[in-house]
């Protein structure tokens, strides 16, 4: 028998062997120690040609788009870095391109890394894109196999881009910044957690628009700037934080949160009540069949606790207590009602009343049924009902 020389480690069919004058393959050795510790060798060797080394490969974090003047789009990526010569923790680049394709091919030339999408967690659309329309350049991100669902998608009060390229002194990593700060503040209702699978989702329901949080640099930080509300695709207007809390009433049940209001204007001698632990359910009834004119009733019911109470009232009374409910329930009814003409006026369903319209008749009177049109002309109203479940130890 002659032997043939060594393989390459790449090359797991090839192992150190003897290859006999018929052309079968002996073993050196035929004891079942060698046999399966060659076994386990092929095993292993069998997937060192998809090799993809650390420090060679570029994850993509965050992504940011912005409208330039000449009708461009400025795509910016960054990247957390794991080589500790490197003084930043993180690469930020940049390119002007006619689509994220191209984007990408021309930021590839600018590293030495491989870049890869699995890990993609925020998507930011500056303010000049998305007054225009965002969707189409969320299509490529839906196409993309490698791209979780779950990617959040911020709409930015500014440059994108210059936020996602500015080292604040909270993070090292602006990226990974507002990741954790999109979690902590959905967690707390302020803000909607909007994912690219639940914008997309109500992007194509016709009874419900999109929305979106958006994130505002003040300078030293990062503050969260209110609601986006959309049209489709297209930024329209958004709701200011103060109100985010009376927008979650109205579209959703949900726990956790805390409010506070504002009580200097009503007659019960009370200034300010800060209210936590927060448990809405809300129910939509919608009236009119047919030809008859349509009307909405959406009714919220909120269980929550005192956590602080500043003014005359001695909330251990049944009489005073139920007198702060009601001051309570009527401001935040008032505001629910302002919130939905501000809607009506925008011609943005963001709370999904089409939905419930849609539910309430045949499809095919839906289907006929101008919902864009009908909607600002629809009567909607609400009703907040407040109900102090706990208030502590004292009064």
């Amino acid at each position: 028998m002659s032997s043939l020389p060594y393989p390459s480690a790449c090359q797991p069919f090839s192992l150190c062997c003897c290859w006999s004058r018929g052309g079968k393959v002996a073993l050196p050795m035929h004891s079942p120690r060698t046999l399966s510790l060659f076994l386990i060798t092929l095993f292993l060797l069998t997937g060192c040609g998809d090799r993809r080394i650390l420090e060679r490969t570029g994850f993509i974090q965050s992504t940011s788009h912005d409208l330039e003047a000449d009708g461009k789009i400025k795509y910016g990526i960054t990247m957390p870095l794991s080589n500790t010569d490197i003084k930043t923790n993180s690469k930020f680049l940049k390119t002007d391109a006619d689509s994220a394709k191209e984007a990408r091919i021309i930021l590839a030339r600018k590293t030495n890394l491989l870049l890869v999408s699995g890990q993609l967690r925020t998507a930011l659309f500056g303010l000049s894109l998305s007054k225009r329309d965002i969707w189409e350049h969320m299509d490529t991100l839906i196409r993309d196999p490698t791209i979780s669902d779950q990617v959040k998608i911020v709409v930015i009060n500014g440059d994108a881009a210059d936020m996602l390229a500015k080292n604040f002194p909270e993070s090292p990593r602006t990226g990974k910044y507002i990741d954790r700060l999109i979690e902590k503040e959905a967690k707390g209702q302020t803000i909607p957690e909007t994912t690219l699978y639940s914008f997309t989702r109500d992007y194509y329901d016709d009874g419900i628009d999109p929305v979106a949080p958006v994130l505002k640099d003040i300078g030293e930080s990062i503050i969260v700037d209110g609601i986006g509300l959309f049209q489709g695709g297209r930024y329209v207007d958004k709701i200011e934080p103060k109100d985010s809390l009376v927008f979650a009433f109205l579209r959703g049940n949900f726990k956790h949160g805390e409010l506070s209001l504002d009580l200097s204007k009503s007659d019960i001698g009370s200034k300010s009540v800060m209210l936590s632990s927060l448990n809405s359910s809300r129910s939509v009834d919608v009236a009119g069949k047919g030809g008859e004119q349509r009307s909405v009733q959406i009714d919220v019911k909120v269980k929550a606790s005192v956590l602080e109470y500043i003014g005359k009232l001695r909330l251990s009374d049944d009489k005073d207590r139920e007198a702060l409910e009601r001051a309570m329930s009527d401001q935040l009814t008032q505001r629910g009602n302002e919130l939905l003409q501000f809607l009506q006026a925008k011609k943005t369903d963001s709370l999904g009343i089409g939905a419930h319209v849609r539910n309430s008749m045949p499809y095919a009177q839906w289907k006929a049924l101008a919902w864009q049109d009908e909607y600002p002309r629809l009567t909607i109203k609400c009703k907040i009902r407040i109900k102090i479940k706990d208030y502590g130890f004292r009064r």
